[in-house]
Formats: structure tokens, C-alpha cells, sequence
């Protein structure tokens, strides 16, 4: 758009910010941040468990070695059926509203939460219960590729102009903050219970806390207003007569931009899971550290990263999305290439510094990452776009990460050489993507992009 259209928009249709709004973005921010909390806790939850307890509590008829990659092949199950909510919950969201959309999509996955808390085991239910544990993961999988997308989305468009990234860096502290509070829990059980109180009852308490984060959740979201760009996009369309844009037309309006999107945050999703998922199962399995050690260790990395995030986020409303984008992706790639070797070490203090590196370098880019790609996308189509972005990276980068490292350790020689190539090779491909895409902070949000 040129200067004159843009200056002319601007003159024809003044933005103003009321007392209303501003009360409404911080509603939306706190609504977003639970929201996300909530979901990263489930996920870090299932995330750590699935590494360490549930191969023996729902897959004991296998070898030891089968059971694990059966364990996370289920976990893979959540990140399979995000796409697919993304889509689902996308298309919604872009033709009904973000608001009315989040509110269903924080019921499912409050639900499903509780459920697989619930759950009997192999010893009682047999092949039923990881066929219930599996068809859960589907569930809540499917809720959060719209919860997260939408989440961001709501944020992002309520939030003044200037203040768009530091919103969502604020929004994405939800994830460090969730994933603590999730290690402490599993670290407290572990400490003050019996290794057969927790396999029998322990690990069933995160889960169950879902129904008062649902309702707290529940109250939160129900306060919120639709976004003011959600409502103008739908008056434009009405008032020039024009049909609404058909499901998914982003893919035909804008399928480069949703490719370099994936493929953008491809590393960020890709080195998180290999983080909080197999660098715990590493230190168990192979170097031989307590439960409890390795929890902590997350506690300590995820506090120190959560300040990345609203860094990344502020900064990046200063200096552009692309840089902030780039220098976490950086942080990123050098974790990725040192993380085993220093873990070989037995270095703890290193340990923790090296994940604290990975995650801090994944903060920065989540902190950027819900403005950034709001504002690649026109508002018909930004919820749907933002979502299959989102979705699909972790669908293509992150749920097959933890069952190909698993399977690498078990088939090769020098399983921790390959799995640090993975990630660095995830690195530079995003760094690729990310250059190529639009850069867009300095504008409003508007239809004509």
C-alpha cells in the first residue's frame, strides 16, 4: 500500500483508543496468557511423563526400548491433531469471531486434561486404556491448534499499535511460567511420595488440577470483547456486498507466506520438544539421573527464559520482527550444537545453563512470533493462516522429534552427534524462512496487505 492510501485510510478511518480499550487488551492478554499457561502445562505434563512413567503404565507388554517409542508416538498423537483443529477452529474464528471460538476450544481441552487424569492403566483396562489415552491426546491436541493461534490473535488485534509484539511477548510467558509450575508439581510429587504412590496416584494430580484452571479459565474469557478488526473486517465485507472468503483461501490467496511461516518456526517447535521432552529422557535413561534432578533442571532453565519473552517481544516493536526473530534462532542453533556434549559432561551447572540458552533463544521468538505472524496475513484470513503456520511446524518439526531421537539413540552408534545436526539444520532452515518473509510492524492492522 502506498503512503498516500495508507495516510488517506488513516485520515477516513481515525484509530482511537478509548479507556474501553485498553481495559479490553489487558483482558485479552490476561484471557491469552491463562489460556496458554493452561495449555503448556498439559503439554509439559504429558511431555515429562511420557519419557519417564507412562512406557511401564500403559505400554508393559512391550520391551523396554519399544515401550518408550510407543509412548511418544502417543504423544505425537496431540501434535498430529493440531493441524487439524487449527484448520477446523481457524476457519471458525475468521468467520464467527475469535472470542466465541476460544471459549470452546478452552472447555475441550480443560476436559480432555481431566479425562486422561482419570484414566485406568494397562493393569486394569488392558488395550483399552491406551486406546483412551491416544483418542484424549487426539482430543486436546485438536483443541489447542485453535486455542494457541486464537489466543495470539486475540491479543495481537486488541493491542495499540507500537505495543502489538510486547503484548505478545507477555502472552508467550505463559508458556516458561506453565512449563515451571508443571516441573515443580512433578518434582514435589516425586520428592514426598513413593516411587509406587506416584506410578499409582501422583502423576494423576497435574491432570486433575485442570478443573480449576478450566474454571478460573472460563471466567477470564467470558469477559472479553470480540476485536475491534474482527468486527470492521465483517462491516467491510457487508457494506461492499462482497462473498465471504471460502475456508482456507489463504492457501490459495497466500500459500507462500503460510509455507515460510511453517518453515519459520519449524526450529523453535522442533528444539523445544527435543528440550523438555528426550534431553529428560536422556538424563534418566542414559546418564543416569534421578527424576527429581532432571525436574529441576527444567524449573531452573524455564524461570531463567521467561524474561526472554517479553524481551523479544518489546524489542522487537523497536527494531522489527525479522531481527528478534533471527537472534533467538541464533541462541537456538548454538544450544543445539553444544547440548549433549556438555550433558556428557556431567556438568549440572552447565546442564542447566546450555537448555536455559535453548529455551531462552525459543522464548525470544515466541515472543515475537504472535505479532509477527498476525501481521503477515490480512484479518479474513489471519486466524486460519496464523493456525496452519503454527500447527503444521509442529506437526512437521516437533511431534515426530521425540520418537526419531528415541529411535536414533537405539539404532546408532552416536545417536547425540545426529540428533545436534537435526537441530542445527532446523535452525538454518528457519533462518532462511524468516528472512523471506514481510516485515510489517510499523503498520496497523489492516485488510490490504
Amino acid at each position: 500500500m502506498s503512503e498516500f492510501t495508507e495516510s488517506t485510510r488513516q485520515a477516513t478511518h481515525p484509530v482511537t483508543r478509548t479507556p474501553g480499550d485498553e481495559r479490553a487488551a489487558r483482558r485479552a492478554v490476561a484471557s491469552g496468557t491463562f489460556g496458554t499457561a493452561m495449555e503448556w502445562f498439559d503439554f509439559a505434563v504429558y511431555g515429562t511423563l511420557s519419557a519417564t512413567l507412562f512406557p511401564s503404565l500403559f505400554f508393559p507388554s512391550f520391551d523396554d526400548n519399544t515401550a518408550v517409542l510407543a509412548s511418544f508416538a502417543t504423544f505425537g498423537a496431540g501434535m498430529l491433531a493440531r493441524p487439524l483443529g487449527g484448520i477446523v477452529f481457524g476457519v471458525l474464528g475468521d468467520r464467527i469471531g475469535r472470542r466465541n471460538v476460544l471459549m470452546f476450544t478452552l472447555v475441550l481441552m480443560g476436559l480432555a486434561s481431566v479425562f486422561i487424569g482419570l484414566l485406568p492403566t494397562y493393569a486394569v483396562a488392558g488395550i483399552l486404556a491406551p486406546t483412551l489415552l491416544v483418542t484424549l491426546r487426539f482430543l486436546q491436541g485438536f483443541a489447542l491448534g485453535g486455542e494457541a493461534s486464537g489466543a495470539q490473535i486475540l491479543v495481537v488485534e486488541h493491542a495499540p499499535d507500537g505495543r502489538r509484539g510486547m503484548m505478545g511477548g507477555i502472552l508467550a510467558i505463559g508458556s516458561p511460567l506453565a512449563q515451571t509450575m508443571a516441573s515443580v508439581v512433578l518434582a514435589g510429587l516425586a520428592a514426598v511420595l513413593s516411587q509406587e504412590a506416584f506410578a499409582s496416584w501422583g502423576w494423576r494430580v497435574p491432570f486433575l488440577m485442570g478443573v480449576l484452571l478450566l474454571g478460573v479459565g472460563m471466567f477470564i474469557r467470558r469477559r472479553i470483547e470480540e476485536t475491534t478488526a474482527f468486527k470492521e473486517s465483517r462491516q467491510r465485507a457487508e457494506a461492499s456486498e462482497v462473498p465471504q472468503e471460502r475456508a482456507l483461501a489463504v492457501l490459495r490467496r497466500r500459500p507462500g507466506t503460510v509455507l515460510k511461516l511453517v518453515l519459520s518456526w519449524g526450529a523453535s517447535t522442533g528444539l523445544f520438544w527435543i528440550c523438555v521432552t528426550y534431553a529428560v529422557n536422556y538424563m534418566t535413561k542414559e546418564l543416569g539421573y534421578a527424576n527429581s534432578v532432571t525436574f529441576s533442571l527444567l524449573v531452573m532453565a524455564n524461570l531463567i527464559s521467561v524474561p526472554a519473552a517479553i524481551y523479544g517481544g518489546r524489542f522487537s516493536d523497536r527494531v522489527g520482527r525479522k531481527k528478534m526473530f533471527i537472534v533467538g534462532l541464533t541462541m537456538q542453533g548454538i544450544a543445539a550444537g553444544t547440548m549433549f556434549p556438555i550433558m556428557n559432561s556431567m556438568n549440572f551447572p552447565a546442564s542447566v545453563a546450555v537448555v536455559a540458552l535453548a529455551l531462552c533463544g525459543i522464548q525470544i521468538t515466541a515472543g515475537t512470533q504472535a505479532a509477527f505472524f498476525s501481521e503477515a496475513l490480512p484479518t479474513s484470513m489471519r486466524y486460519t493462516g496464523s493456525a496452519l503456520g503454527m500447527t503444521f511446524a509442529g506437526l512437521i518439526f516437533g511431534a515426530p522429534i521425540p520418537f526419531v531421537a528415541a529411535w536414533i539413540f537405539q539404532n546408532t552408534s552416536n545417536g547425540t552427534f545426529a540428533l545436534s545436526a537435526i537441530g542445527v539444520g532446523l535452525v538454518l532452515v528457519s533462518i532462511i524462512a524468516t528472512v523471506l518473509l514481510p516485515e510489517h510492524y510499523k503498520r496497523a492492522l489492516h485488510e490490504d496487505l
